[in-house]
């Protein structure tokens, strides 16, 4: 039988009947929707609907109006009632393409719609044939109430869609070599002569900071700058110029790390009551030099000896909720098939740096953090080397990194268990990627780490390797300025010479990683070629890390973020759309492109990206001398049946929609379009090819599409991106480099 769907007169709400008041009040009208279950048509007979409104022909079956294919098996019909009409009777028709042969009306009484609710019992179309043949056919009707503004609204969409695009014919990829036009002085497109003049302050204004100041600290840490190991024993140290985000009043407050009742010893292990220290193994194991004794080695039953009960290893099905990524797209549907999938100790991923010093691990490790807390997954740097600075001070010599000295090397095991212990306690809180950023030099380390973390999280060593020797001093050079291991070190010379003589010591005992999963990146800092080696890597993200690594590179290069100039829907304030630039827009055309021919005159081997829309694709048409690219992926954030409306007119008229979008901006998906989520897993790409690039690249797009890239240059968390501030004739200038990326701002306009 055919369904009739409409409103209920009788059991609205209380909001419906005011709704439906107010429209009554704005000459609301009623859009009326009919369709027909029809793959069976015979000869050449096409569904068509009479009525008693003109509109739909009053009676007269050669003005019916026609219904249109919606699918293979649907034909549709949609029309507006006005007010004046809001009893409708009309019937469904078959007409034949001969205008000569007589159309073939539906059997029983005609269909009634009044106040926009069907009347009597809903059923199919019955069609009866002059071969007594009778053809039945399921029908859906459906009308609603709607306002003047939401026509006008749809009509002002299918108006200005019609209009053919200004930039039609321009092809994704041009090059236009020919000279910017020159302008005369005193036009109101012509710039200062220094830039300088128009930057502006950035918001974080932090300046220069050491990467390896930016890793986690380590939870041991304590506002007084005290070590606690759980059995009274208390350490002090230097802060080292780290600053640790502790309350001023909480000073003697102390972060404990306690024993762990389910934590297991390994083979050989002696057991203590205290934590985080280290006990000499039983001489009989045949081995040497301290291990820690927090959870090392394979999970099995282990006695506490402070205790008479067994304890079991720690649950992970617990945190499986909050070990999935904040994503959308491939990155979401990989983790669900890795929850669902994989062994527990892989929903966690430890990536353990292994190289020599000087070789880039620091600065690949804080760029590896960076991309996958923007993809979505909770992601964090842990350094060794804080820790040993905090741990023992670090006005360290070169003999503290000796291999015939024995306390240090205890003291360095003792700061990378520490630091490992942490990241796992993380990890088994919900964290999902730890990025342990140390030498790892000698294959017993490395041992020490996967017996760590059996059955906890998954290793993946990842090894830099560099020959370049400009490469190595410009790391050294930056190594002496920057680290806090010299900060108290006033003559470079003799910080270079402690050093190079560290370096020497820890190149005598180097083992390369040939055990388990890893990757070797060797001589790829520089951009230019190198080779990158895996060895047993699989699944979604492991995959995306290489991906990345091998478009990595140290290349210093700016790339320029700036929306395109005001738009006339930026005027009116409407979302979305692909309206042409006011004037406004116009001028700063002009202006972006005389900054850009002062800013990148030496670099010939710059690109300019736009959308496809045609407002940043205007934007670009005065720049000349640089090839231009469109990318759809850099197209506004669709606004789906929102694209043209204003925020007042969605909350006037969408309030539900209006009222989740303000609840979560990052997740909130337009109806029909896309959520912050969406944009960035699309934006991926043009990351990856901004890190590949050597050449500086200008970047023509959209408040949320800039949003989202400069969430991932600034490493800003996903929950802030909706609310980043890119305003109007405004440049942001990133420098990508060595020592790591650095903001400026342009605002060429009001």
């Amino acid at each position: 039988m055919g369904t009739g769907a409409s409103k209920n007169a009788d059991g609205g709400s209380n909001g419906g009947e005011e709704r439906e008041e107010s429209l009554d009040q704005a000459g609301g009208q009623f859009y009326v929707s009919l369709k027909m279950e029809n793959y069976r048509l015979k000869g050449e007979l096409s569904p068509h609907v009479y009525g008693s409104v003109p509109l739909v022909g009053s009676w007269d079956s050669s003005k019916a109006l026609s219904m249109e294919r919606e699918s293979a098996s649907m034909w549709e019909l949609s029309f507006v009632v006005p007010p004046n009409h809001e009893t409708l009777d009309f019937k469904f028709l078959l007409k034949p393409k001969d205008g000569n042969i007589p159309c073939i009306v539906e059997e029983g009484p005609n269909r009634l719609l009044t106040g926009g609710t069907l009347q009597g019992d809903a059923r199919s179309a019955l069609f009866k044939l002059e071969s007594e043949e009778v053809l039945e056919y399921r029908v859906f009707i459906k009308a609603d109430r709607v306002s003047p503004f939401d026509l006008a609204a749809s009509w002002r969409a299918y108006q200005e869609n019609l209009q053919p695009s200004t930039v039609r014919g321009i092809p994704d990829v041009s090059i236009n070599s020919a000279p910017a036009p020159s302008l005369e002085n005193g036009s109101p497109a012509t710039l200062e002569l220094d830039l300088e003049h128009y930057v502006v302050p950035a918001p974080s204004t932090s300046g220069l900071v050491y990467a390896a100041n930016l890793a986690e600290n380590p939870r041991s840490l304590t506002a007084a700058g005290v070590f606690n190991d759980g059995s009274g024993n208390v350490s002090q140290f230097k802060e080292c110029g780290i600053s640790v985000d502790q309350p001023a009043s909480l000073k003697a407050m102390e972060v404990i790390i306690p024993d762990p009742p389910k934590g297991y010893s390994g083979p050989g292990m002696v057991e203590s009551k205290s934590v985080g220290t280290f006990s000499p193994l039983q001489k009989a194991d045949g081995h040497k030099g301290l291990f820690v004794d927090r959870g090392v080695g394979s999970p099995r039953l282990v006695k506490s000896s402070s205790s008479s009960v067994f304890s079991f290893d720690l649950k992970l099905d617990t945190e499986t909720k909050n070990s999935m990524p904040a994503a959308a797209g491939a990155v979401a549907a990989a983790a669900v098939a890795d929850q669902m999938l994989g062994p527990k100790e892989e929903r966690h991923l430890a990536i353990v740096l292994v190289g020599l010093p000087a070789r880039g691990k620091t600065f690949t490790a804080v760029k590896l953090t960076r991309y996958l807390r923007w993809l979505g997954h909770d992601t964090k740097h842990f350094n060794v080397g804080k820790y040993r600075r905090l741990k023992h001070g670090a006005n360290q010599s070169a003999d503290f990194f000796r291999a015939d000295n024995p306390e240090g090397i205890d003291a360095r095991n003792e700061v990378a268990a520490l630091a490992m212990d942490d990241m796992i306690a993380w990890m088994q809180e919900g964290g999902q990627v730890g990025i342990f950023d140390a030498t790892n030099s000698t294959r017993s380390r490395r041992n020490m780490l996967m017996k760590m973390a059996e059955g906890k999280c998954k290793i993946i060593f990842l090894e830099t390797i560099c020959n370049d020797e400009r490469i190595i001093e410009r790391n050294i050079r930056l190594k002496i300025q920057q680290s806090p291991d010299y900060a108290e070190e006033p003559d470079f010379e003799a910080g270079s010479r402690d050093f190079r003589n560290r370096l020497a010591n820890y190149e005598k005992v180097y083992e390369p990683v040939e055990e388990g999963s890893y990757i070797k990146m060797i001589d790829m800092v520089s951009g230019y070629g190198g080779q990158i080696q895996v060895n047993n890597i699989s699944g979604y993200l492991p995959g995306r890390i290489v991906f990345f690594l091998v478009n990595t590179h140290l290349t210093p290069r700016p790339i320029l973020l700036t929306r395109h100039g005001e738009s006339r829907d930026n005027v009116r304030g409407r979302i979305g759309g692909d309206s042409v630039l006011s004037d406004a827009g116009e001028l700063y055309s002009k202006k972006l492109s005389n900054f850009i021919e002062k800013r990148l005159k030496s670099e010939r081997a710059a690109s300019i990206w736009t959308s496809t829309l045609q407002r940043t694709i205007i934007t670009a048409s005065p720049i000349a001398g640089f090839p231009k690219i469109q990318w759809r992926a850099l197209d506004e954030i669709n606004a789906g049946v929102c694209d043209g409306m204003n925020y007042e007119e969605i909350k006037k008229n969408m309030p539900e929609e209006y009222e989740s979008r303000e609840k979560d901006k990052l997740r909130y998906r337009y109806p029909r379009g896309e959520s912050y989520l969406d944009v960035i897993q699309r934006l991926e790409p043009v990351i990856i090819e901004l890190e590949r690039q050597r050449a500086p690249v200008v970047v023509i797009s959209h408040q949320a599409v800039l949003r989202a890239l400069y969430a991932y240059f600034a490493d800003r968390p996903l929950k802030e991106i909706p609310h980043i501030e890119v305003p109007l004739h405004t440049i942001i200038e990133i420098q990508m480099g060595v020592t790591g990326v650095q903001e400026k701002r342009y605002k060429l306009m009001d």
